[in-house]
């Protein structure tokens, strides 16, 4: 069992009739047992029809309800992709991966405190992945997002990331020296996202499938330095630290959303002392993320 998802998981792609819901629905359909993960698509004005073969629902709730599906993933354009993940969430779904870019912060604000106030008046956890992410992958078994599968091989070395390019760097590093990975999952950069640094260590801390772990970070935010600290107390596998950013200016946004250093212990260099004091093996080479790993095993 890998972390999140697996190649028994079934999938609702939220706007599978765009351009973008169509492209990646079957990029993800034709990597390894895609066919029979991808199982419903949602879009209220083309119930009854098919995108090549996978029926087009009103609804999550109504796609789960006809597929047992338990993860979905969203394609939704940034107006409507808050209230895509709502749904995904109302529905009761296990996991929604949310791919969307440009999502306004105040929507994202809104979201989450509903879905807090969901847990805390006994309703189920929906767990959040992005938006602005590149999704998950298990190799060989089932990838939901935007990455390359190509570069991806079956082994046991995890991969977490902000940065959707920069994980795609570590997984091509990592086979390129034989080493496969267990699972590779972006978390996204935008400033309220759902699952953190911390809550994707933890499920490869459990993962018996994972021997040692890539975690890779940017400036902007605490969530490298708060999962650092929780792997100082619970962690027991190795770890390659790397963050993106070391030659940033203070103050100046960043390309990603939440990549804004106010100074402090959210730049580069804080981090990565952060990360070193709580027994991570840092890099400041991204280049040599996996021969450091590969030394450590």
């Amino acid at each position: 069992m890998s972390i999140l998802i697996d190649k028994n998981t079934k999938v609702i792609t939220q706007g599978i009739t765009g351009k973008t819901g169509q492209f990646h629905t079957r990029m993800c359909r034709d990597y390894a047992g895609g066919k029979e993960c991808f199982v419903a698509g949602v879009n209220p004005k083309k119930v009854g029809e098919n995108f090549e073969g996978i029926p087009i629902y009103a609804t999550v709730a109504d796609a789960r309800a006809a597929t047992g599906a338990t993860v979905s993933v969203i394609y939704v354009p940034p107006a409507g992709a808050a209230a895509a993940i709502w749904e995904a969430v109302e529905a009761d779904l296990d996991l929604a991966i949310c791919i969307t870019e440009g999502i306004p912060v105040r929507d994202m604000l809104m979201v989450r405190n509903r879905m807090k106030a969901k847990v805390a008046q006994g309703g189920k956890e929906t767990f959040l992945l992005g938006p602005n992410c590149p999704g998950l992958i298990v190799p060989d078994e089932i990838k939901i997002g935007i990455m390359p599968g190509h570069i991806h091989k079956k082994g046991r070395i995890g991969v977490v990331s902000r940065s959707g390019t920069l994980t795609y760097e570590a997984v091509a590093q990592l086979t390129e020296i034989g080493l496969g990975q267990s699972a590779a999952v972006g978390i996204g950069g935008d400033p309220i996202n759902g699952l953190k640094h911390a809550d994707i260590m933890r499920m490869f801390n459990d993962d018996p499938d994972t021997d040692a772990v890539i975690m890779i970070g940017e400036i902007g935010g605490p969530d490298e330095a708060e999962a650092a600290r929780w792997c100082k107390d619970h962690m027991i596998k190795p770890i390659v630290g790397f963050i993106a950013g070391v030659t940033a200016p203070a103050g100046k946004r960043m390309g990603h959303a939440g990549a804004l250093i106010s100074g402090g212990a959210d730049t580069a260099e804080a981090k990565l002392a952060i990360m070193e004091e709580c027994g991570f093996t840092i890099t400041r080479n991204p280049s040599e993320m996996a021969k450091v790993l590969k030394s450590l095993l």
